[in-house]
């Protein structure tokens, strides 16, 4: 038989443009088939960050079981100050290299209903299996049925939980405690899908670390109120002070400044600057992880403090060859230059003025 060839043609990305992320990192994947790849251990710390930032959210308290002897908890998170014995959810997190089987989830539930029946906790209101892959398509099937997954919970004791409730004993499924079974309401059971638990991540300040993606559009900042606040009163009172070494004059209060116009202007751009700073400082707390904020605030202090400390007229050409310099800073390693602006550089000066780490009139 003769064998036939074509030529290859051209692949579908070829020409498309390139940005300088992909050049860099390569395409990107998104998070739920990341975690399809997590080892145990990175999955453990997944959960961690999802139980820490999200559940917290919900509940007024979350704790993890640690340790043998867990009784069917893993993640709990209190609806109330009765803990077990009040409101709450389960979260069952598995790691597995396949989606969750039904007997994968016979011995959880059933340490559920041995422990509840036995008074250790009241049965919690919701039970929830996470798993990377979720639940499979038969165990799925059976969480949307309460009666079909109580029947065949029944059916599988012998098999998959007589033997697997605790170390110390079998259960037998009888007497007073089938009555319970059958009297329990199976209809908590449910499983998170990964996309479920990632979309609970993405709201963490930690989902751009872990998964990469961009930082999502900045809200536009709010306008300065038209009386300054009480966090404002430290900068605000070394620019007045900056002024008043300008004008050689007395700059007692922010009303006094309409009596030089230029000097007026200054001080509402200054203003705008630092609630544009305030902004990014909250944008920093929601979506990139603690300390971020912090360390842009220090690489900005470390470029301008020199020229803070270097001989000026007075205190207002040195607000304004620091803030100029501020603007000026090459700063590349930190995640929120992509959503900085120059009035954020700005306002980031007039931050550090606010706590006396740049000092606008000198002794």
């Amino acid at each position: 038989m003769t064998a036939h060839f074509k030529d290859i043609s051209a692949p579908l990305t070829a020409g498309a443009p390139l940005s300088a992320d992909q050049a860099v990192a390569g395409p990107r994947i998104p998070p739920q088939q990341q975690i399809l790849v997590y080892s145990p251990e990175q999955w453990e710390i997944f959960i961690q960050e999802w139980a820490h930032y999200c559940l917290k959210q919900k509940y007024i308290k979350v704790q993890r079981a640690s340790g043998a002897g867990d009784k069917g908890v893993d993640v709990a998170g209190f609806a109330d100050a009765a803990m077990l014995q009040g409101v709450w959810d389960n979260y069952q997190c598995k790691h597995y290299d396949h989606a969750l089987y039904p007997s994968d989830a016979w011995p959880e539930i059933g340490k559920i209903l041995w422990y509840s029946f036995k008074g250790d906790y009241k049965p919690p209101r919701r039970y929830y299996f996470v798993a990377p892959r979720g639940a499979g398509t038969t165990l799925a099937g059976y969480l949307g049925d309460a009666a079909k997954l109580r029947k065949l919970l029944i059916e599988n004791w012998d098999k998959n939980c007589r033997k697997c409730i605790t170390d110390t004993q079998e259960i037998a499924l009888e007497g007073q405690f089938l009555d319970y079974v059958k009297d329990f309401d199976f209809s908590i059971f449910e499983a998170k899908t990964a996309l479920e638990i990632i979309e609970d991540h993405r709201a963490s300040p930690v989902h751009v670390a872990r998964f990469g993606g961009g930082l999502p559009n900045r809200p536009s900042p709010s306008a300065p109120p038209e009386d300054i606040a009480p966090p404002e009163s430290r900068y605000v009172a070394q620019l007045l002070g900056a002024y008043a070494e300008h004008t050689k004059a007395p700059v007692p209060d922010v009303a006094s400044l309409k009596s030089w116009s230029n000097l007026n202007d200054h001080f509402g751009r200054q203003r705008i600057a630092f609630y544009h700073a305030e902004s990014l400082r909250v944008f920093a707390r929601d979506t990139v992880p603690e300390g971020t904020f912090e360390s842009l605030q220090d690489e900005i202090h470390a470029g301008v403090v020199d020229v803070c400390e270097a001989n000026h007229c007075d205190g207002y050409e040195r607000v304004c060859a620091v803030t100029k310099e501020a603007r000026n800073l090459p700063i590349t390693s930190n995640p929120l230059i992509a959503r900085a602006k120059l009035q954020d550089r700005e306002g980031i000066c007039h931050q550090l003025a606010n706590e006396d780490r740049l000092k606008w009139s000198k002794p």
